[in-house]
């Protein structure tokens, strides 16, 4: 990747992490099917396919940022998890989530600050 501007840098990266987290998704739909059957299989292949993708951009992305600054970001994964399984699952999102995710953002913004 050539030389992008934070914001896009940044846009980019949380995309990557928000690629990732559909991987907890479908493997949480994988377990609704019965253990090798077609919706089944069709899940753990998209998961695959998934980390796959994920591999490939996570490599490019991670070489624009420091490394403690890449990872602290993949901490949002938690926060996406939430959210989508409140979207395709029906859970519930608890105070507790929202105190996480608040946890969460703080400590992201405390180690990308700096940057």
């Amino acid at each position: 990747m050539k030389k992008l501007s934070n914001i896009k840098k940044y846009v980019v990266l949380h995309f990557c992490i928000l690629l990732y987290t559909f991987v907890t998704v479908l493997s949480k739909f994988a377990a609704r099917f019965s253990f090798l059957s077609d919706k089944y299989i069709l899940c753990v292949g998209g998961v695959f396919g998934i980390l796959g993708l994920y591999a490939l951009f996570w490599q490019q992305i991670i070489k624009q940022f420091k490394t403690s600054v890449a990872y602290s970001n993949k901490s949002v994964t938690t926060i996406w998890v939430v959210f989508l399984s409140n979207i395709f699952f029906g859970e519930s999102i608890t105070f507790h989530n929202i105190i996480g995710a608040v946890i969460i953002i703080l400590g992201v913004i405390m180690v990308t600050y700096n940057e």
